[in-house]
Order: structure tokens, then sequence, then C-alpha cells
């Protein structure tokens, strides 16, 4: 076989770059796993190498991913976008890794990974899965909402437009990316694979609530531990909760805020892999948050598809994209509004002939609402990328 045949043959050679610490990252663990079904990939992230990555280039997590120095403070404010797209140090980094590898696609997961994946890539078609909305991901924080908002739609607009593929988390957050940068978005949710599972038996008396996600700012579990607070002895909550990267602070808040509650039960986090099987013990998942920004009012997250994996009856706060599925499938109570005192009325309302009849629902809908697909859409899009 001559050189040149050997190189046809060769498997294409993927760069998959991604700024969240990957090992927790249930979505990104997802796509690399596809993206090893169609070529060779590298990844470039926080963590160890995840399974399905060829080669791993590991970004040191001490490294923030934003412009966050003096200096990039100061251009975000005096608007200098152009000026801090590839300095803030994990992108600094990241570019050095990278080196003179050459790929023959470049997959940015989130806005802020799109300048790098254009600069590295050389010609090759990019990938931008956004997974939500880029200018609010945290826009309920002042500093971001002054200086990272303008950056972050600064740059969807820049670059969303010569961007190959464009995928985002649910139908309304792609129609926002359509309607505003002029790229065609397609959906691709976080929904995990099907799991065989049955509904675990209920315990006699009590309904075991559980939460899993990360312990972070904004996502409203203060409100979610206070609601259950309020809740007479038949309840009781369990939290499985990724640490930030503040050291563990903001859960040991969290924990301190129980006030010793014994009804309120914190536990390690586990790995994505493991997590419906280690929630389909419980009965109820829950999850109430307020609308502080575009992202929180079309939210479809993780846990929803974990929760409904895991075989339990749902409870979560009105958002559409949300309440539609629990609507369809009957899954569950929608709260009246968002507040703290709704979800305590909801999860109170709960009988465990409610609990049964919702949690062999979720049975029933666990297929369709499996990952299949949008593996076919992640399957067609590398298929059109590659072919």
């Amino acid at each position: 076989m001559s050189a040149t045949d050997k190189d046809m043959m060769a498997a294409p050679r993927i760069l998959c770059i991604s700024f969240s610490d990957i090992e927790a990252d249930s979505r990104v663990l997802r796509q690399v796993r596809l993206l090893a079904e169609a070529g060779e990939v590298t990844t470039l992230c926080y963590g160890n190498r995840p399974p399905g990555a060829t080669h791993h280039l590991e970004v040191d997590s001490a490294l923030p991913s934003l412009p966050q120095t003096p200096a990039g403070v100061l251009k975000l404010a005096l608007r200098r976008f152009a000026a801090v797209e590839l300095s803030a140090p994990a992108l600094k980094q990241a570019r050095e890794l990278v080196g003179d590898r050459t790929f023959d696609l470049v997959v940015a997961n989130e806005a802020r990974a799109l300048p790098l994946a254009h600069a590295v890539a050389h010609g090759a078609p990019v990938w931008g899965d956004m997974h939500e909305w880029a200018p609010e991901e945290r826009a309920h924080v002042l500093p971001w909402r002054l200086l990272v908002k303008p950056y972050m739609y600064s740059i969807c607009a820049k670059y969303l437009p010569r961007t190959t593929a464009v995928t985002a988390v649910n139908a309304s957050i792609a129609s926002l990316y359509t309607e505003q940068f002029g790229c065609r978005t397609e959906v691709v949710r976080n929904a995990g694979p099907f799991r065989d599972l049955e509904p675990s038996p209920p315990a006699p008396g009590r309904i075991r609530l559980v939460h899993s996600g990360a312990a972070v700012p904004g996502r409203n579990l203060e409100g979610t531990i206070e609601a259950v607070k309020a809740l007479d002895d038949r309840f009781t909550l369990d939290l499985y909760l990724v640490k930030a990267r503040d050291g563990g602070r903001y859960w040991q808040q969290l924990k301190d805020l129980t006030a010793g509650d014994p009804r309120i039960t914190f536990h390690d986090a586990v790995t994505p892999e493991e997590l419906p099987a280690t929630l389909n013990r419980y009965d109820v998942g829950v999850f109430s948050l307020p609308p502080q920004t575009t992202n929180h009012r079309l939210m479809l997250p993780n846990k929803f598809f974990d929760f409904v994996q895991a075989r339990l009856a749902l409870v979560f706060s009105p958002s559409p994209e949300t309440a539609k599925l629990m609507q369809e499938h009957d899954l569950g109570v929608i709260t009246e509004d968002f507040s703290n005192a709704a979800l305590t009325r909801a999860v109170a309302s709960l009988t465990n002939a409610d609990v049964e009849r919702y949690k062999a629902n979720t049975h029933r809908a666990a297929r369709a609402l499996s990952s299949a697909e949008d593996e076919s859409v992640t399957r067609a899009v590398l298929a059109r990328l590659l072919g």
C-alpha cells in the first residue's frame, strides 16, 4: 500500500475544545464518545483524558477561561474585544498546547472557545456547540452583565456566521441564535443514554426527594433547601452536588444552611455514568429556578433527563421547555410560580399514589427522552463536516 493510500485511509483528526471540567460535563463526555466514532479525537480541556479521546491536552484548571486579569478586565470595560479574544490565561496555554498540530475538524464547546477554535482550525470546519444562550450565561451576576455579556455577544456576532455547524440545547435557544446571528442552529439536547432501570418501590409513609447538579451560586439551591425545610416529616431531601472551583466553600455554605436538619443529606458527587442508577433509589427529582436570565427562563437541563432515566417523578418550576415535556408525558407537578412557597406547595401536594403514577410515566417516556434522537443529529453533523 502506498503512502498516499495510507493517508486516504487515516482516520479524521478531530480537536474537541471545552473549558469545563470534562470529567463532570456529561454533555461533552457524550460528544467525545460520538466524535470517537468518526475519527481520532484530541481533547483540549480541564481535567483528565476522557473515554474516547486518543490524545489529551490538559489545561491547568487554575487558569480562568475569561480575560480576568487586570489588563483583560480593562480591555473588556473599554470594549476592546478583539484584543482579549485569545488573552485569557487558559486560552493562551491552550493555544501553546495545540502548537503546530492540524485537524480535519475543530469542535468548540461554548462561545468562549470559538476564537481559539477558529485560530487553530487553519481552514478546517468548525462546529460550535453553544450549549445554552452564551450572552447570558451568568447575567444574574453584575460584573458578568456589565463586562462579559457584551463580549460574548461580540464573539457570537463575529464567529458564528463563519462557523460551519452550530448546535444548542433546545429549540427556543436555537431560535435565538438563528434570529440574532443569522446562523442555522440545530438542536442537540442534554439527554443521556437510555438506562434499563425500573422505578424503585415506594418507602411506606415517606417521599424521598433528590436533587443533583453543580454547587454554584445562581442555581437557587438555597431556595430548594428552604422549601424542603418547610415540609413535614414525610419528606427527605438528598443532594448530589459537584463542588465548584472554590474549594467547596459554597457547598459548605449550603450544608450550613440546613442547620443540621436530619431530613436533608449531602452526598459526594457521582460520575455522570453512575448518576441515574444512584438517583433511582429516590422518588421525586426537584428543581426550581427563577428566570433571572434567558437561560434560566428557557432551561432544559441535564438533570431533567437524568431524573427521567432514573425513573423519578418530577417537580419543576414553570419554564416552558421543561413544562412542555412534563405535560406531554405527565411526568409530575409544575409549580405555580418560581417562589420557594410554590415549590413547597407543589411537593406537599404529592401523595404516594401520585408519585407511583408519575414514576410509571417516566418509565414509559424514558426511551423517547433518551439521547437517541440527539445522537442522530450529532452523527449527521459529523457526516456532513467530515464527508
